[in-house]
Formats: C-alpha cells, structure tokens, sequence
C-alpha cells in the first residue's frame, strides 16, 4: 500500500456509481474536470465525436453556448447485428446494414466509428431524403484465426442515433 500516491479503493458491490447514479453505459463515464475537480462534461471523446468537439472547445477555451439545432428526422435499422459464421481468416467479409429515413427531413451520417482496426466501414455520404435508405457497409479483416464480435457506431441527425452495429464470426 505504500507504493500509491493515492488512495484506492475497491468498490465490490458498485456502491459508487448506485449513489450517484451513474449511467451503467461505458461511453458516458468519462468526465473532463476542472483543476478544482468540478465535472464540465460527461461523454467518451474517443466515441462520440461531438463529445470530442464538445470537449476540444472547452479545453481550447472557446464559447459553448447555445449551438444551432441540429435538423432531426427518424431513422429505422431493421437489422443491427450480422453474423458471418464460419470462414478462412485470409478472406475479408462484408456486410451492407442499412438505415432507413422514416421522417420528413434529410438524414446526415455524420460520422461512424469502429471498435477496432480490423473493421472499415463505408457509408453513404451524401443527404437521405425522407423514405430513402443509407448503407453502411462493414468490412472485417482478421489479422489471425480468432472468434471476433466487434461494434461499429452510427451517428447522425436522428433522433434513434447513435445506434451500434455489430458483426461477429470466427476465422478460422
């Protein structure tokens, strides 16, 4: 004990986050504080992008303040999960998902991140009108035989998004 700076603690029955009612999703138990330890944001800057933008202005000091609203419309992705089965590691797979416009405005795909290096993904750029679809095409890449299931996250100006995609299989 005498090696810790700090003190530590070990929290068996999740105490901690039940007091203070922390969200149990990962992605929003990151925080930037301040040098007096006060929270200013909460969000994972690794993956969300507009937390990394959100968080990149107040470290560089610019002014938050109100933000134009973002355009929403309504999304439908039938399908979120994929499974290739069973395949030779050397042969990429892929997968188109798509997202579907249901509402009455334009959907952006603002950004889409990955869980690993192992994943590209190719997705429609271009505004979706209102009833059209966008595709995003998931591409797996295995660097050795292994059993993967790995995440993919959409982002746009849809009241359902983020929405995390996942593709899984082993490579044999």
């Amino acid at each position: 004990m005498d090696r810790f700076t700090y003190p530590v603690c070990i929290d068996k029955n999740d105490s901690f986050n039940h007091l203070n009612k922390l969200p149990s999703i990962p992605n929003f138990q990151t925080f930037l504080l301040n040098a007096d330890n006060k929270v200013l944001a909460v969000g994972n800057p690794v993956a969300n992008p507009k937390i990394k933008e959100l968080y990149l202005k107040i470290i560089q000091g610019q002014p938050i303040g109100e933000e134009k609203e973002t355009i929403q419309t309504q999304v439908a992705v039938p399908e979120t999960s994929f499974t290739f089965g069973d395949f030779s590691w050397q042969e990429a797979q892929t997968h188109s998902f798509e997202v579907k416009n249901t509402g009455n405005k334009p959907l952006v795909i603002q950004d889409v991140t990955t869980s690993c290096g192992c994943i590209t993904v190719d997705f429609t750029k271009e505004p979706v009108q209102p009833g059209g679809t966008a595709i995003v095409k998931v591409t797996y890449k295995a660097d050795r035989a292994e059993y993967f299931n790995k995440t993919v996250t959409v982002y746009g100006n849809a009241e359902q998004l983020p929405v995390q995609l996942h593709v899984s299989g082993n490579a044999k």
